[in-house]
């Protein structure tokens, strides 16, 4: 009978040494890659740095003489002032109202673009167009071309119609003042649906078809083929949107300076407008520091959130 005693040990190989050659081989391929973390050291953590030293400070440039050291102070006045609580308020509402209502319309023009039908080609080129515009040309387009009062496209066809129908002109509504946070919305909703669309049209593209074959043999609608096969596939790829979304629209600052500058009674102000105010019209450099390591600190949460979607759809990529 055998025991415990008589089985044969298990053979532990012993550690592999690393040689002093196998450690220069390594250093030797990364080494042409040190130019590159020294210029993103240099170009990115550095100034990151100096603005957590700012941020410790009571700094105003008007008065240089009056610069002290006041440890977390200006993190408290972030938390607990009025105006910049509003600030984040503001923030967001636009970055939600902007993100849900862009991955929507995004997805239905994925779902459009993904069938079949002459110029698609054309339809999708036209559709991504709006995404290529520099944020302030689009900005600057939305405010005088299709705002203004005056001379704008949305008085313009209300004229147009209240004449059809008899009537004289309409009245003129200035959409900028009268409804300010509406029309920052609609503006950025048009820049970003491309965005979306683009990530779910690839989502779409990336199906198996022979589900969806087997769906359809199986005598599924439509709306049952997308409700329980298309729309969990679109899942990861819908977090995806509503992240990169997040990370982009929370650092909006030139729809805002451009189209409404923060009003009319700060009911615009975002959290970058606002640093932007407290930087260079009330000079409180360390408050705009501080200020500015809180939405940096957010938008890494957000990243990194974005990162492991990324991951989880690499991941599932790999195992088909």
């Amino acid at each position: 009978m055998t025991t415990l005693t008589d089985l044969p040990k298990p053979t532990t190989r012993p550690p592999v040494r690393r040689t002093k050659s196998t450690a220069l081989n390594k250093w030797r391929r990364r080494f042409p890659l040190l130019p590159a973390l020294i210029f993103t050291i240099v170009v990115t953590q550095l100034p990151f740095v100096a603005t957590l030293v700012i941020s410790t400070f009571q700094w105003n440039i008007l008065r240089p003489d009056e610069r002290r050291f006041t440890g977390l102070s200006n993190y408290t006045l972030v938390f607990t002032d009025d105006r910049l609580r509003h600030a984040v308020l503001n923030t967001g509402v636009l970055t939600a109202s902007v993100v849900v209502l862009s991955v929507l319309l995004g997805l239905g023009l994925a779902l459009l673009l993904d069938r079949r039908f002459r110029g698609r080609g054309l339809a999708r080129t036209l559709l991504i167009a709006p995404f290529l515009v520099m944020p302030v040309a689009a900005a600057l387009l939305w405010k005088h071309a299709i705002y203004n009062p005056d001379y704008g496209l949305l008085n313009g066809t209300l004229n147009a119609v209240y004449r059809l129908f008899g009537a004289d002109n309409g009245p003129t509504v200035d959409w900028i003042s009268t409804f300010p946070m509406p029309a920052l919305v609609i503006a950025l909703v048009w820049q970003w649906t491309p965005f979306m669309m683009l990530i779910l049209l690839a989502g779409l593209q990336a199906q198996p078809g022979d589900v969806l074959e087997a769906a359809r043999v199986d005598g599924a609608s439509a709306v049952q083929t997308f409700r329980h096969i298309t729309l969990p596939h679109l899942r990861q790829y819908i977090e995806l949107g509503i992240v990169l979304g997040s990370i982009f629209v929370v650092q909006t600052f030139d729809a805002v300076f451009t189209i409404t500058q923060g009003g009319p009674g700060s009911q615009t102000t975002n959290l970058p407008y606002e640093i932007y105010l407290t930087m260079f019209r009330k000079f409180e450099y360390g408050q705009a520091a501080a200020a500015g390591v809180v939405v940096v600190i957010g938008s890494i949460v957000i990243a990194t959130f974005a990162l492991r979607v990324v991951a989880s759809l690499f991941r599932e990529e790999t195992s088909r």
